[in-house]
């Protein structure tokens, strides 16, 4: 007996899910109310497409359930091989600029499932502090790029407990989530001693053309130096920055 798809056929099924996933790469962030115009589905075909996307991760749909953007498997692939590349020669000036001017470490990092990844680095000043954070698997939770993902729907927290790497490692959710909220406010984010005690960083988002978060520049150094007043400060250096290699890739926002 042939199984019957109530939504039509299973080659049906499939291209609606690649429609969904062109349309919110070729534009985002996007509201579920225009991607069921655009696609001419109901409500309900639409979660049904929705829920394989977002849990391949190749798109990310906010707590809400109100804004739908490219997911960190999405953002991965756009920015493998060449691009990513691109990328990482298209920020070297900003992550030098901000090395320079905070004397700290500053790094371009990239979303991965369920964390981030460094992929570029410039070295400052100060040697105390200095680690080589390229191509170690970092959380979400505990790092300041992490939180800039997860405030802006570029990556979604995995199930279960959050790993508290140090004592001060926020691991309740909805004192995350309250955390998250502030991030969009000021645009940027911080930590304080909760992904290493002693190690403070900051972070800002580099956006694609159509206003999708896929980067942050970070700067990070010994909490002794960054101080709150001092992470306040660069994180303002931070988002100049971001927002230079953001106009690059064609954002005007």
């Amino acid at each position: 007996m042939t199984s019957v798809e109530v939504d039509g056929s299973p080659e049906q099924a499939a291209d609606r899910a690649a429609r969904l996933l062109a349309a919110v790469l070729d534009r985002s962030p996007r509201t579920p109310s225009e991607l069921r115009d655009e696609l001419g589905v109901t409500v309900a075909q639409l979660q049904r497409v929705l829920g394989p996307l977002e849990r391949h991760a190749l798109i990310a749909v906010d707590a809400d359930r109100a804004i739908v953007r490219p997911g960190p498997a999405a953002l991965r692939f756009a920015r493998s091989d060449l691009g990513r590349s691109d990328l990482v020669e298209l920020a070297r000036p900003s992550l030098r600029r901000l090395a320079a001017e905070s004397g700290e470490t500053a790094n371009l990092i990239l979303a991965r499932p369920g964390g981030t990844e460094a992929v570029s680095q410039v070295d400052g000043s100060h040697l105390l502090g200095v680690s080589n954070w390229i191509g170690r698997p970092l959380g979400l939770h505990s790092t300041a790029a992490g939180k800039v993902f997860l405030a802006f729907g570029a990556a979604v927290l995995p199930n279960g407990e959050l790993e508290a790497l140090t004592p001060v490692t926020i691991t309740d959710r909805e004192r995350l989530a309250a955390e998250l909220a502030e991030v969009r406010e000021r645009g940027f984010a911080t930590i304080v001693d909760e992904l290493e005690s002693g190690l403070s960083a900051v972070g800002a988002p580099v956006r694609d053309r159509g206003g999708a978060v896929i980067a942050v520049l970070c700067v990070s150094g010994a909490s002794l130096r960054l101080q709150r007043s001092r992470l306040e400060l660069l994180g303002r250096v931070a988002l100049e920055q971001a927002g230079e290699v953001s106009a690059q890739l064609g954002y005007d926002g």
